[in-house]
């Protein structure tokens, strides 16, 4: 079949009209997965009580397809649970924030275990309070030590809510089923969301390595 440019002069601003969509639950969802996935760090710290359950949330979080947690948390959960009936957008947000925060949960321990503990011990020698050495020691080092594989988490967040028209978000590819079964063109207005997608993830890339070369070190 012929390429129609036509389709994507014509279509191309309905299929975008679904591009916020994509960056509300990308930009909520990784806020959100990342204070989840800093507070299990601690938690994990906390008691065996609480590392048991971080480590339990995290195994079933990144052992199963997000795909298959969205579908099961809109549609499986409101029939095992009476009055439990979140709408779209709050599935969404809720699922891909803790998908992300199983994930960062790692990143960031793996950035605390590798703060100098030395640091941390002066602070307590000084009488430095647990608050403050989070705040002013451990956090802002983590971050830094693992800046690169969080911007990787936030780009892999925001390719996956590719998925969200499973249970009817308007996102960009719910539009490019309605622009598909309008025309019977697959491709361009597939192309559409394939660029779009991939311009998108490489300014978040370009934004990550300008950060990332801000919080060096001199």
């Amino acid at each position: 079949m012929d390429f129609n440019v036509e389709i994507i002069e014509k279509y191309w601003q309905l299929i975008l009209s679904g591009l916020p969509v994509v960056l509300l639950i990308s930009l909520v969802a990784a806020l959100c997965g990342t204070i989840i996935g800093l507070a299990t760090v601690f938690l994990r710290r906390w008691n065996k009580v609480t590392k048991f359950i971080v480590e339990a949330y995290i195994d079933v979080f990144r052992g199963t397809p997000v795909y298959v947690q969205l579908i099961f948390f809109y549609f499986g959960l409101p029939g095992l649970i009476p009055g439990f009936n979140p709408s779209e957008i709050v599935s969404c947000i809720i699922v891909f924030a803790l998908n992300s925060g199983a994930y960062l949960s790692e990143i960031i321990r793996a950035g605390v275990d590798g703060i100098d503990k030395g640091q941390i011990e002066a602070a307590k020698a000084l009488g430095v309070s647990g608050k403050d050495i989070a705040k002013d020691i451990i956090v802002p080092q983590a971050f830094r030590n693992v800046l690169p594989a969080v911007m990787n988490e936030f780009i892999t967040l925001t390719k996956e809510t590719s998925v969200v028209s499973a249970i009817g978000m308007t996102d960009m590819m719910y539009r490019y089923q309605s622009v598909k079964s309008t025309t019977y063109a697959t491709f361009e207005p597939l192309l559409v969301v394939f660029i779009t997608y991939y311009v998108m993830n490489k300014i978040l890339s370009m934004i990550g390595k300008f950060v990332e070369r801000k919080l060096k070190y001199d």
